[in-house]
């Protein structure tokens, strides 16, 4: 008979599943640790997009590994994984796939379904703001609704299904930027910034150097779906539930709750989704941490890559150079816990 382990509100854990759940999260670290250096922060929310079923925006100037760390995400959690380059002349079939005519037996002809890539389970979209708004669209469509239609007939995508995509920010010359409303549907927009001395020493130290201890796969894709579930029961008290509503309220200038500060300086501030995901992603949060309910914490921590795509500077904040990472964090600095 599994132990079962009362929290502080109330809720039951089966302790002999948490303590497999800590294992597998413990084994992904350190796996992924072998190839990356440093990034803690951006793998643990990577992570914590992957267990919520949300897809991530990375973005950081080129070098910095944002491809290496998807590929090693590939490698370690069993996952089926592909990734397109992104160019101007892609085009949607490039993406999801297309009818080939085929001969068959006896020279009878008939189409067969060609699956594009998009068809996996870890899908990096490299660059994904160097290809028209049409073949954006053909991606963002399948991110949302997790399916596709080709010639009249709809196919659903294996769960689960991720999408990492790219950017560059500091080249803007051949791109083509992702509307607000697109832009919604990631669920975190994440920067990768410059490594700290240290890190830096350790990848020079290592580049070039043959290593037989690479990263070895340490889940399944049952396991990561048993993961995905995981993270819904993770139970959240009332007051952190309070302070996401709060938060994501006083980034609408119209609201409320809204401080001159954000009157100022916002031209739109975040929907619904936006607490929906803050919510879930704390729950990852949680579990990645070991923790068996959801604190404010979490919440905080996952504010900017929640918010900073979904919180909309106007032309005042343009200006003086506010951008929506300071917004938010004056934002995160102003509320308090009921």
């Amino acid at each position: 008979m599994r132990a079962l382990a009362t929290l502080d509100f109330g809720m039951t854990i089966d302790t002999e599943k948490w303590n497999e759940l800590q294992r597998h999260v413990a084994r992904l670290k350190r796996e992924i640790s072998k190839v990356i250096v440093g990034q803690a922060d951006t793998v643990e929310m990577m992570l914590a997009a992957l267990f919520s079923r949300g897809h991530c925006l990375i973005v950081g100037v080129p070098g910095l590994g944002k491809t290496l760390l998807v590929r090693t995400f590939g490698r370690v959690l069993g996952l089926s994984f592909h990734r397109i380059q992104f160019t101007p002349d892609l085009m949607p079939t490039d993406i999801v796939g297309s009818e080939i005519l085929q001969a068959a037996d006896g020279g009878v002809r008939r189409f067969e379904f060609s699956e594009g890539p998009i068809f996996a389970n870890l899908l990096l979209a490299d660059e994904i703001n160097r290809t028209p708004p049409k073949t954006q669209s053909a991606l963002l469509e399948a991110m949302q609704e997790r399916q596709v239609t080709v010639a009249g007939v709809t196919r659903t995508l294996q769960e689960p299904f991720t999408v990492f995509a790219t950017q560059n920010p500091i080249e803007h010359e051949g791109t083509y930027p992702l509307p607000e409303a697109q832009l919604d549907r990631f669920f975190f927009h994440i920067n990768v910034d410059y490594p700290s001395m240290d890190d830096e020493r350790a990848i020079v130290l290592h580049s070039g150097t043959p290593s037989a201890d690479g990263p070895e796969e340490v889940l399944t894709r049952g396991q990561v779906l048993e993961m995905q579930d995981a993270v819904t029961e993770i139970p959240m008290p009332d007051h952190a539930v309070d302070f996401i509503l709060r938060l994501v309220q006083s980034t609408r200038p119209h609201s409320a709750l809204a401080d001159d500060h954000v009157k100022r300086l916002v031209a739109w501030g975040a929907g619904p989704r936006a607490s929906q995901t803050l919510h879930l992603a704390a729950k990852a949060l949680a579990l990645l941490r070991g923790r068996t309910s959801a604190s404010v914490q979490e919440v905080r921590d996952a504010a900017l890559p929640v918010l900073r795509h979904r919180v909309i500077p106007n032309y005042n904040a343009t200006g003086e150079g506010v951008t929506s990472d300071d917004i938010i964090r004056h934002l995160l600095s102003t509320q308090k816990v009921a």
